[in-house]
């Protein structure tokens, strides 16, 4: 609106190139001889700006698509109101043009076909139509331009806005716009011959709508609700309110400021408001719920920076006084005396009241209430009720009047939340009340002292047994004369009570592995009946103490030990609790035992028994006793068998002979390698026997044999060593004796050749000759040792055989003449014994085979042999 009126200062036509770069400076302007205070400078032509000292520079790349282009300075000064305008023209250079030939004209650069956006002001007053802008084509000069438009505002909605002028390319506006509504439009312009041609490119033009302070500000809220403690510093802040203006930003039109207008109540100013940001912040140094609960604030938000001719609104702000608890309660009264009965048991007995200035309900308000003098005993209790505030006080244990007549009380009060207290205030001290109660004098029955009686009893303890006296008094006469005792039915049937004296005494053996006593307490209720019929009652708690009732016995009374003699862990078990159970105390009562086996601690129920030296194999019945902590002694006996074996799997399945008290009685296995044994030395015996009677028949045998090889008995020169692979040394696996034939002092061999090809000395005392064997005279004895070379029977059965027959030709197959070599006495006998050990024994006898033996054989054999 003030554009309106504003006055026109003076016009500048700038002459500029047709096309502009960005921040391409276009010229100065005056502007302190238009208007000396000028507070606000804008350019109504958003490709230009304008600085303070008047210099215009380009915001944007701007081609003049016109001879002229136009835009206005705005200058206003604000405090003043008023405001001046600079109408800017520039006009394009002059340059020389040089002319071509029509079909060359469309070639050349566009200057007047795009020119800058256009820029209108909102809620224009007109008149209407208004121009608002021309669009030519450098082509009109060649050609008869027909102009047209399309898009918002023209053809489209809202339509009917803005049109153009076939023949000029005026565009106008036709009525004002909202900028709020539509901020800008965008429409396509045209430039056709008659004919329909297009010399140029469609134009896309760009038509601005300049705000216009025309929308007020607004609260986003219509009621802002805040809260805050009383008693907070100033600078606390409480809130913030907040508006909005539909204008465009970032201009005066949408700078907003706030202001408090008026506070209710009208008192000091409790509150700041910073104008910028809306933050409400606590200015009061003393906010007092009790005095002021609430605060309404009326707030008003200008546009314009606040300025007087911006618009404005209000709004309300309320600001609610939170409660703290700076008050203290105070009762009412500070004396207050009541009377309850004796013995009476929760009754109430009195109430108290308080007032407190804080918040009704709220948590500073509510009373608790507490007897901090007189309830030493816990007679008294003292509860809040929540719907009064007030305190209720109640007797919970009986009072007896012959102790107390009357009992004095202090009771104070305080709030649930913890007292806060108030600047420039004192602190206050806590309220306290008393109360004095009487106590009236009942007629009342017998009392018994204590109410509650523990008695603990041992198990196994015999029936009628007295374990305690339970008496009660008549508290009026302070004895218990006339009194009689009974236990209420229905309770433990294995106490009872003396109805005359009191006294508590066992019915039954009292177990805690029997019935109900195994839980190992009972509650017994007794009555005390006086003359006049008044009952009273008390409690016994009977407990049965663990007693020592069983023996420790051990668990596994049957062992096997075998040769290793490994200790063998005893472990005993005994029924009871502590302190009658562990640890246990292990004795082997014989004493014949004792000397030979030995018992070793492992822990407290469990010991090592292990033998003390090497004693014989047998099984061992030993007595071993037992003794728990508590003295109880539990005979066992182990059975130990001691077996001669590897694992005791091996003595599971046999028995042996059982050794006790020291006797030791001999196993089956034990009996049985005696039995072989003896049948061994008898075997030997008559081996030995046999020998000997053989030797008469035969010459001895030199104690000495050669080493490994056959010696020429007739030959008394040492013989030559002989190097032959074929000659195999017998080696000596059996040094019981000689192996050969003994016959003075050497010793004869005889050499067989069989389908077994083997090589068998004739063993004894003399020997057998080659007509005593083929007329089966002798009989030939088997060596006792031959079993037990089998592998080296194995070894020579199939080689031996073929070695001497081998051995026995040349190449020729003619008879090899130095298979039998002599070798030197050597003096001492052959460590490889008899070649016989060697043979078969199913061959012993069948010797027939001598008869056709080969000349050479023939020959060694009369050799070896000594008549």
């Amino acid at each position: 609106v003030l554009s309106l009126c504003c006055e026109a200062c003076k016009k500048v036509i700038f002459h500029v190139p047709s096309e502009l770069e960005a921040e391409t400076f276009v010229g100065r302007v005056d502007l302190k001889e238009c208007l000396q205070s000028a507070e606000f400078i804008s350019s109504s032509d958003g490709n230009f700006k304008i600085l303070e000292d008047g210099s215009v520079y380009t915001t944007s790349a701007v081609s003049l698509s016109a001879e002229k282009k136009t835009f206005t300075i705005l200058l206003k000064d604000i405090q003043e109101q008023v405001e001046k305008k600079i109408h800017v023209s520039l006009v394009e250079e002059e340059t020389k043009k040089t002319r071509h030939v029509r079909d060359t004209v469309l070639k050349r650069t566009k200057r007047r076909w795009g020119p800058i956006p256009s820029v209108m002001i909102e809620n224009s007053l007109g008149p209407f139509p208004l121009q608002i802008q021309q669009v030519q084509s450098d082509t009109a000069q060649n050609y008869t331009i027909y102009y047209s438009a399309s898009g918002p505002g023209i053809d489209q909605d809202p339509k009917g806005l803005f049109y153009i002028e076939r023949e000029t390319g005026n565009i106008f506006a036709t009525r004002a716009v909202d900028r709020e509504q539509y901020p800008s439009f965008q429409i396509i312009c045209f430039a056709t011959t008659p004919d329909g041609y297009s010399p140029e490119v469609p134009l896309v033009h760009t038509i601005r709508i300049e705000d216009d302070n025309d929308n007020a500000p607004y609260f986003t809220q219509d009621l802002f609700e805040f809260s805050v403690p009383e008693n907070s510093k100033p600078g606390v802040i409480v809130g913030k309110v907040t508006a909005e203006d539909r204008d465009e930003l970032y201009t005066l039109h949408t700078t907003l400021k706030y202001r408090i207008v008026s506070q209710n109540p009208p008192v000091t100013p409790a509150f700041s408001l910073h104008s910028d940001t809306g933050v409400i912040a606590v200015l009061l140094p003393q906010l007092d719920r009790e005095l002021i609960p609430s605060y309404t604030l009326l707030i008003e938000v200008r546009d314009m920076a606040g300025q007087p001719f911006g618009l404005c609104t209000t709004g309300t702000a309320v600001i609610r006084i939170e409660d703290m608890n700076d008050n203290a309660p105070c009762f009412k009264q500070m004396q207050y005396e009541t009377r309850v009965e004796e013995n009476r048991v929760n009754v109430e007995i009195l109430r108290v009241s308080v007032v407190d200035l804080d918040e009704p309900g709220s948590p500073g308000s509510r009373a608790v209430y507490e007897i901090i003098k007189g309830n030493d005993d816990r007679s008294f209790e003292i509860t809040t009720d929540k719907n009064t505030n007030e305190g209720i006080l109640c007797v919970v244990k009986g009072l007896d009047y012959e102790s107390a007549k009357q009992r004095i009380l202090v009771i104070a009060v305080n709030n649930e939340a913890p007292y806060v207290l108030a600047p420039h205030s004192q602190q206050l001290s806590q309220s306290t009340s008393s109360v004095t109660v009487h106590v009236l004098d009942v007629d009342e029955g017998p009392v018994f002292k204590p109410c509650l009686l523990r008695i603990n009893v041992k198990e196994c303890e015999d029936i009628g047994t007295t374990i305690g006296r339970y008496v009660a008094e008549d508290p009026e006469t302070g004895n218990s004369e006339g009194i009689s005792y009974r236990i209420a039915p229905g309770q433990c049937n294995w106490i009872n009570i003396d109805e005359k004296s009191g006294e508590v005494r066992t019915v039954k053996v009292l177990d805690r592995d029997v019935g109900d006593m195994r839980r190992g307490q009972c509650n017994i209720t007794v009555l005390a009946v006086d003359r006049n019929g008044k009952t009273g009652t008390g409690t016994i708690q009977v407990f049965i103490v663990p007693g020592n009732k069983n023996y420790p016995r051990i668990t596994k009374t049957e062992y096997i030990m075998c040769r290793d003699r490994k200790p063998i862990c005893l472990t005993a078990q005994d029924g009871d609790e502590s302190p009658y159970s562990t640890p246990f105390v292990y004795r082997i009562t014989d004493r014949s035992l004792a000397s030979m086996w030995k018992i070793t601690r492992h822990n407290d129920n469990s010991v090592y028994l292990s033998p003390k030296g090497d004693i014989p194999f047998g099984t061992y019945d030993i007595p071993i006793s037992v003794i728990d902590n508590g003295g109880k002694v539990g005979e066992n006996r182990i059975k130990v068998n001691l077996c001669d074996c590897v694992t005791p799997t091996e003595c599971n399945g046999g028995k042996s002979r059982e050794l006790t008290g020291g006797n030791v009685t001999l196993g089956v296995w034990a009996i049985l390698a005696m039995i072989l044994g003896s049948l061994l030395l008898l075997l030997i015996l008559i081996t030995l026997c046999g020998c000997c009677g053989s030797g008469v028949m035969h010459r001895h045998v030199t104690d000495d044999c050669a080493n490994h090889n056959l010696i020429i008995s007739n030959t008394e020169a040492p013989g030559e060593e002989v190097m032959d692979h074929n000659i195999i040394p017998l080696q000596n696996t059996c040094d019981q004796g000689g192996y050969g034939i003994k016959t003075g002092d050497q010793q004869t061999f005889e050499i067989t050749k069989g389908r077994g090809h083997t090589l068998e000395s004739v063993k004894g005392g003399g020997h057998q000759t080659l007509g005593s064997v083929k007329e089966g005279g002798g009989q030939t004895m088997m060596d006792t040792c031959r079993y037990s070379y089998s592998e080296w029977h194995n070894f020579t059965h199939p080689r031996l055989g073929e070695k001497v027959h081998l051995c026995r030709q040349d190449e020729e197959q003619k008879h090899s003449e130095d298979y039998l070599l002599s070798y030197n006495y050597e003096g001492k006998g052959s460590l490889a014994g008899s070649v016989g050990c060697c043979s078969d024994q199913h061959e012993e006898e069948a010797l027939d085979f001598l008869d056709q033996l080969e000349p050479k054989f023939r020959t060694l054999a009369e050799t070896c042999v000594k008549r």
